[in-house]
Order: C-alpha cells, then structure tokens, then sequence
C-alpha cells in the first residue's frame, strides 16, 4: 500500500505540468492536482486495485478535471479587468515532466515537437482553443495519452477526439511556424533591453516590428493598461513613459520557457515580469505580468 502511495506522489509534479499547460496558471494547476488526488482517494481498495496504471488514471482523471474548469475559467476571464495573460514561470520548472514520444502506425499524424515548451506564446495559442481541443491536444501531443484514454475521460469519441487534436495541432504549428531559434530570440532581447537604455524612441523602433502588440495584465490589482498597446512608435512611447515614471525599478534577466525576458523588481519585491516574441529580428508581441497572483514564484510579490 505505501508503495502504491508513493508511486501516486511522485506524479505530483507530472501532474502539475499537465494542469499548468491546461490552464496557464499556477493556482488553476494546483486545484487540478487537488481534485485529481481527491478522486483517487475516493476510490475503494477494490477500485484501486483494479487500476493497472495508476499513472495514467491520475493523467487521464487531470485531464477530465482541467475540462471542467476550463469551462468556468472562461467565463470568469471574460469578466477580468484588462487582457488575460498565463503566468510566466521560470524556463527550468517542469523540465523532464514530458514523455519521450515514439510515432506509431495508427497515429500518422506527425505531432508537434513540444516536450517542455511552457512559453508564453505557446500559452497565448493554447487559450484561444476551446477546452475540448486544449485537453486533447495536451494530454495526446504533449503527455502522449492515446486517443482512446483521453475519449473516455472526456465523453467523446476517439474520431472525435483525434479530430480535436488535430484541429489544436494546426493552430500551434501555425504560430510556431513564426518562432525563432532561443538563440536569436535572446540575441534581439538584449539588443532591444540595451536600446531602452538610450532613452529614444527611434532605438527602440529599430527592434519592435511595425504592427507589435504589447499586452498588460494587472488582474485589477495593479496598475495596467487596459487595452493591448499596438504598433512600433506607440509601444516604444509606453515603454519610455512606464521607464520614466518608476526609475526605481530594477531589471534583471531571467530565463523563461521562451528566451530570454526581465524581472522587474521594486527593492527586494517583484513588481512584473516580460516576455517577448520575436521575428525576423525583431520584436512582434510584449507580454507583461503585473498581477501580482501570477508573480509568486519570481520571488515577493507586492
């Protein structure tokens, strides 16, 4: 019995990977991992003992639970003050959490190479799907659960569900068609980060891409902006004029799931976080975390 405990505890963190893909935040992902345990620990000795895979029961019952809550997840998001953004985390945090994928013969389909991809623009497709494709795409491309598993969990069809899949599929290939190398995302980065330091606009238009959107999500808690920043000369204005306001920031470099970004501190607390997305050398999409809910595991959130 204890080995059997233990073998569920180690999931843990597996799990959490999972819910965290789902959702795109920290909390949601716990509540995930909750709900999960607490439907393995309702089972009976009989129930558990006729679980040949514990680990993927607990997959395939996260997967069950993340669809629900995505559900009332989207309809609390379109009442959130200002735009929605997934909580940055740090680029190590669920490394190793995905399985090596092997192609089989009755999954043609060639996946999308993901592994431990959490990036913020990977996250910003993942919301746009519908919870059905979200889930499916997760467990089967990403934590390589069959078709089959995933239709039981969710109460469609494995046609069905393949369908999903590979509707979600082609949205991320996609945007992922317009990344770049980590090489060249964090070569741009810190060009970019050098030019604001000039304190002019034309240096930092050198980077942005003509139609750059910069998004804001302060939760309502902090200040933010409301509507999404677009354009080369009116984000490099923002930029300048949040600068000049709080010179008492702080920037250091982090490591995030898709490059290089910043952590923006005030003394010892975290007042935000940036990513960015880069193509063709420059700049096409600011993400900045302010929430300070999204901001715990970068330290003291204000």
């Amino acid at each position: 019995m204890d080995d059997d405990l233990d073998e569920v505890f180690r999931e843990r963190r597996r799990l959490l990977a999972l819910g965290y893909r789902m959702t795109g935040t920290m909390a949601d992902a716990e509540d995930v991992v909750q709900e999960t345990y607490l439907r393995w620990y309702r089972l009976d000795d009989q129930e558990r003992a006729a679980v040949a895979n514990p680990a993927g029961w607990l997959t395939t019952v996260a997967g069950r639970v993340a669809l629900d809550l995505l559900g009332s997840a989207r309809r609390r998001r379109e009442q959130y003050v200002g735009p929605w953004l997934p909580e940055p985390v740090p680029a190590d945090l669920f490394r190793g959490t995905a399985p090596a994928r092997i192609a089989s013969a009755d999954d043609p389909l060639d996946r999308v190479t993901l592994d431990d991809d959490v990036s913020t623009a990977l996250l910003v497709v993942l919301e746009s799907m519908t919870p059905a494709e979200r889930v499916a795409f997760v467990l089967h491309d990403v934590f390589d659960v069959p078709f089959d598993d995933i239709a039981r969990a969710v109460g469609r069809s494995p046609a069905a569900v393949r369908q999903l899949a590979s509707s979600a599929r082609r949205h991320v290939r996609e945007n992922r068609a317009k990344s770049v190398p980590r090489a060249e995302h964090d070569r741009v980065v810190r060009a970019f980060q050098e030019a604001t330091r000039t304190g002019e606009i034309a240096s930092l238009m050198r980077f942005l891409a003509p139609d750059v959107q910069l998004h804001s999500d302060g939760g309502g808690f902090v200040s933010a902006a409301r509507n999404i920043v677009s354009g080369a000369d009116r984000v490099a204005r923002f930029l300048l004029g949040i600068a000049a306001k709080h010179p008492e920031l702080t920037l250091e470099e982090q490591q995030l799931a898709g490059g290089v970004g910043f952590v923006f501190r005030n003394g010892p607390a975290v007042q935000s976080v940036m990513d960015m997305q880069v193509q063709d050398g420059r700049i096409t999409h600011l993400w900045i975390v302010l929430n300070p809910e999204k901001l715990t595991l970068w330290g003291d959130a204000r």
